[in-house]
């Protein structure tokens, strides 16, 4: 990436370090941990803090360190649960630059972009594909953005573009099969996602929107078909019913063609709280399971000042 070297010292000071401490009882502890580890970009100067939500969900506690060592008390502000980002306000002098964002719909596959965690690590990369991507956790971005070669440590790190703009926040790593060769690869969420909810973000905590429904099923596509690996214990699919093992082949009375599809027949079936029918094949025989979704919000604790 051709950065002039004391400019990109310049933008990586504006990645920190982000580690949280949740609750035992959380909803989330016991699938995502109690201590989570990540970064995040400094994305104004009064400390505003843009990273991946997972990092944030449920904290009680979080922590910024600034590269040159320093440690600030932060609060978990808000997570978007459709799009993945995270807000975090420093509650001390963060004295760091903000990250321009930049314009992901503009960058193309081959751009040259640089992956920088919160402890002064970067990775130079391309952009390998933009392209749908479907979550096993009900959830699905219309463009990803997906780098090769990986950051080890992707969670909540920045993607900056040749202009040294925010294009993105780092999500997953995956894997990518390409003429018989795997390659890791990172899933990182496009920032042209956070300007249109984040006013919501910052005064509302949550988007200005009835949420969408929430049914805690864990599920994967295999040959265009959709399986449910393993239900939220407690969620809306496990009191309707649903197994590990299940196929799920309709949402009322529309036909599943993969995750996507199903996530967005699902999220059409109306607000939170709306009774979603689903057929089932299970042991291969059709069934018909009737689920009361929900808010996944409603699950989980909310943040308190620290």
């Amino acid at each position: 990436m051709t950065v002039d070297p004391n400019l990109r010292s310049s933008l990586l000071r504006s990645i920190v370090a982000v580690r949280t401490t949740i609750p035992e009882d959380a909803f989330t502890a016991s699938a995502l941990g109690t201590r989570r580890e990540g970064s995040g970009v400094v994305i104004r100067a009064d400390g505003l803090v843009l990273t991946i939500g997972y990092l944030i969900t449920e904290a009680e506690e979080v922590w910024l360190t600034a590269q040159d060592g320093r440690v600030v008390p932060a609060h978990a502000l808000a997570y978007d649960q459709e799009t993945g980002f995270g807000l975090v306000q420093a509650l001390a002098p963060l004295g760091l630059p903000a990250l321009a964002l930049g314009d992901a719909g503009k960058a193309k596959v081959g751009d040259p972009v640089v992956l920088a965690d919160g402890t002064g690590r970067s990775v130079n990369a391309h952009i390998v594909t933009k392209q749908e991507f479907a979550g096993y956790w009900e959830y699905l971005l219309d463009e990803a953005i997906f780098i090769a070669p990986a950051h080890p440590s992707w969670g909540g790190a920045g993607l900056i573009g040749e202009d040294g703009s925010l294009l993105g926040i780092g999500s997953l790593m995956l894997q990518m099969s390409r003429n018989g060769e795997v390659a890791d690869i990172n899933m990182v969420v496009p920032i042209d996602l956070l300007p249109p909810i984040l006013d919501d973000l910052l005064t509302r905590g949550q988007v200005a929107k009835p949420p969408r429904p929430w049914l805690g099923a864990f599920s994967a596509e295999s040959n265009g078909a959709v399986v449910v690996m393993s239900v939220a214990e407690g969620g809306p699919a496990a009191k309707a019913g649903l197994r590990q093992g299940d196929i799920i082949s309709d949402v009322r009375d529309g036909e599943v063609d993969g995750l996507a599809d199903f996530y967005r027949k699902l999220w059409d079936s109306g607000p939170a709280g709306a009774e979603i029918p689903l057929r089932v094949v299970r042991d291969g025989r059709d069934t018909w399971l009737r689920v009361k979704s929900a808010d996944r919000n409603s699950f989980l604790k909310k943040p308190h000042l620290q």
